[in-house]
């Protein structure tokens, strides 16, 4: 009775490491399979980040071409912005811009920044327009983008100008009008490079004010 007694014991002891190593072993191959698809779904819902080129442009632009983008300023609240190849030229951050015509000269064929200038076209005196207009240099690029107001201030000298640039509505700009431009002097024909937004209460996107304009792209080495 006693070996007897001795060997059940044993044996009930026997199964009970068996039955535990056995549940200790399922909780673990659990507890991996578990952690597996956890893993799997933390990296499935990382963001996939959005490549940008140069000036923000979703898509490179081809061998030898200009990236820009031109905002025209929205209402009096947030003004326009110019980036040239990746370079902002004019932009609130640089604190470079102001009410009227914000405008920048480009080098056509190297690309690079001749000058930048904004001219007040509500109380301004458009002489100073007028000036900067007509000393633009040979084979430069004209980038105008507009802020509050960009025509009241317009004369028939500077529409001429501004048409001569290649622009198809200076002859129509008026009082808080969007308006953004790529010119060139002595331009044959009209730019491509246009878009114009007028100052009306039927269709104005804020209070006294149309939406703001934005324009991108590629620009060919002296497209004009």
């Amino acid at each position: 009775m006693r070996v007897s007694g001795v060997l059940r014991l044993l044996a009930l002891i026997f199964a009970i490491i068996t039955t535990w190593i056995f549940v200790r072993s399922y909780l673990s191959s659990s507890v991996k399979t578990i952690r597996l698809p956890r893993w799997l779904a933390a990296s499935s819902t990382k963001e996939t980040q959005v490549v940008k080129y140069k000036c923000g442009l979703i898509k490179p632009c081809p061998a030898n071409y200009f990236a820009f983008k031109i905002c025209s300023g929205a209402a009096n609240v947030v003004g326009p912005s110019m980036c040239f190849e990746d370079h902002m030229i004019m932009s609130p951050v640089k604190n470079n811009v102001g009410r009227g015509l914000n405008i920048a000269l480009v080098n056509g064929t190297t690309g690079a920044v001749l000058g930048q200038r904004a001219f007040d076209m509500y109380s301004g005196d458009v002489k100073h327009l007028v000036k900067f207009l007509k000393e633009i240099p040979g084979g430069a690029l004209v980038l105008v983008a507009s802020y509050d107001d960009p025509g009241t201030k317009m004369d028939d000298e500077t529409r001429k100008l501004f048409s001569d640039l290649g622009s198809s509505y200076a002859k129509q700009l008026g009082f808080r009008d969007s308006w953004v431009f790529i010119g060139a002097k002595d331009f044959r024909g009209k730019s491509p490079f246009e878009q114009f937004l007028k100052n009306s209460p039927d269709t104005n996107k804020y209070e006294g004010w149309p939406e703001l304009l934005e324009m991108e792209g590629c620009l060919p080495p002296k497209p004009f």
